[in-house]
């Protein structure tokens, strides 16, 4: 039965297999294989944290620009409406400033307006006058003779001296 046995490859293919069952088993290549499933599971956890670090930090940063972003925004608004309230207040000063240009203007012109009509006035009161006092001189050397004018002269030479003083 043995010799039977031996005839058979059944048996040969069975005993090779088992002998390298042994050797693997005698090598211990399960425990290489474990150990090396094991680095490599560790590798693969430690390559998810880092991943899972980069992407909070990704989170982060994109928090940041967003807040910094919403305070761009934020900040140009506030410049944007100070440089329109700016821009109305010269505009509001501007037309405070041009209307008082055209009162005084006006002012000045109702000034000279004025003297000129005080200078006008006063011209045809000296010419009024000038005229009153010729016509006075007229009719006075008409109706007075040389004595009495010599003697109205030598009295108003007296009256000049008192008034002057």
């Amino acid at each position: 039965m043995i010799e039977e046995l031996l005839k058979e490859p059944d048996f040969w293919e069975g005993l090779g297999l088992a002998i390298v069952i042994g050797l693997i088993l005698y090598q211990k290549v399960p425990a290489m294989l474990a150990k090396m499933l094991d680095a490599r599971a560790v590798a693969i956890q430690n390559e998810l944290t880092q991943a899972k670090q980069l992407r909070e930090e990704a989170e982060a940063v994109l928090v940041r620009t967003t807040q910094r972003a919403s305070h761009a925004q934020a900040e140009a608004e506030t410049i944007l409406s100070q440089a329109r309230a700016e821009a109305e207040r010269f505009a509001k000063e501007s037309e405070e400033q041009l209307k008082a240009l055209v009162e005084r203007r006006a002012r000045q012109a109702a000034d000279r307006i004025a003297r000129a009509e005080a200078q006008a006035m006063a011209e045809i009161r000296a010419l009024a006058a000038d005229a009153a006092v010729a016509a006075s001189a007229k009719i006075i050397a008409a109706r007075i003779d040389d004595a009495k004018a010599g003697s109205l002269i030598d009295a108003s030479i007296k009256d000049v001296g008192a008034k002057l003083n």
